[in-house]
């Protein structure tokens, strides 16, 4: 298999030759240095949203529609949620809600703790979003180990009856943050192949072998992982589709927000010069509006 050198913030599809396995490869870069770095985020919390936002592009990247992929993982611990928005136009964004007390509390004795350790009990989310003409669908599983990885394998087997193995790694390297996942699928038995878990045992034996370190090398093709991996069967890769930090917070949705309030609401929310600042959770943008902008609501 060739080995092009592929950017970074892609994410492909690849499907083993002759098996019933597929899987997707993500690898963030830039995108996900810009989501992390618009909040000071201990390295604990930026390792968890890290592994959010990467998996919502692993999984968000198999829509077959126009919509959005939402990962999230509500808990009582020091992170009180982690969410991951993955826009099938390729856009990425993430927010946690934290107390900085209790995640310097959790972290003691772990060099780098996961989401059991950090969100305490709690739930893990994935929903589907296909736009407003359309029911939202929502799967909800307990949060199980200490990973999100370990949380979507218990999720896929849980609400979708699908075999799943996911391996997801964030890391710092040079100043900047780095991201990357790993997704392979068992496609199930059927008359046409007969029995098939022969070929998946031998993929999860393989997959075992990925290092966190793979996943995070800038210097790594993920052409090459997968040569690495699968060259006895051979795989064929599908393409890949570019990823970007995005948000869609806008001076007129804040405003739309803001007419939502009542009149002595909005009162109570002008600063000494007169304006309305309202932060985007987001990525951090503060937008300053006029009240008068608003009197006509």
């Amino acid at each position: 298999m060739s080995d092009p050198a592929i950017p970074d913030d892609v994410v492909g599809a690849f499907q083993i030759d002759g098996e019933p396995v597929r899987g997707r490869v993500v690898r963030l870069g830039p995108a996900i240095d810009e989501v992390l770095r618009g909040h000071a985020y201990p390295e604990p919390v930026a390792n968890l949203l890290g592994e959010a936002c990467a998996l919502a592009a692993l999984v968000g990247s198999n829509l077959k529609f126009e919509g959005r992929l939402i990962v999230e993982a509500r808990g009582a611990g020091a992170v009180r949620y982690v969410v991951a928005d993955y826009d099938t136009s390729g856009g990425l964004r993430g927010y946690c809600r934290f107390d900085a007390a209790e995640v310097e509390a959790a972290s003691g004795g772990f060099q780098r703790p996961g989401a059991k350790s950090l969100l305490g009990e709690g739930v893990f989310m994935m929903t589907v979003d296909q736009g407003a003409a359309m029911d939202r669908y929502q799967g909800v599983t307990d949060i199980q180990g200490e990973t999100l990885a370990l949380c979507a394998e218990q999720y896929f087997a849980q609400s979708e009856q699908t075999p799943t193995r996911v391996r997801l790694a964030v890391g710092g390297e040079g100043g900047a943050w780095r991201a990357g996942g790993f997704l392979v699928q068992y496609i199930a038995d059927d008359d046409a192949r007969g029995s098939t878990q022969e070929a998946w045992t031998r993929t999860q034996a393989f997959f075992e072998t990925i290092g966190e370190d793979e996943l995070l090398d800038a210097d790594l093709s993920s052409n090459r992982l997968l040569f690495r991996l699968f060259h006895e069967d051979g795989v064929r890769v599908f393409g890949s589709k570019p990823l970007r930090a995005f948000c869609r917070c806008s001076q007129e949705r804040i405003e739309t927000v803001l007419k939502s309030f009542d009149a002595a609401e909005r009162d109570e929310m002008v600063e000494p010069d007169g304006k309305i600042r309202v932060t985007c959770e987001y990525c951090s943008r503060v937008y300053a509006v006029e009240p008068g902008v608003l009197a006509s609501a």
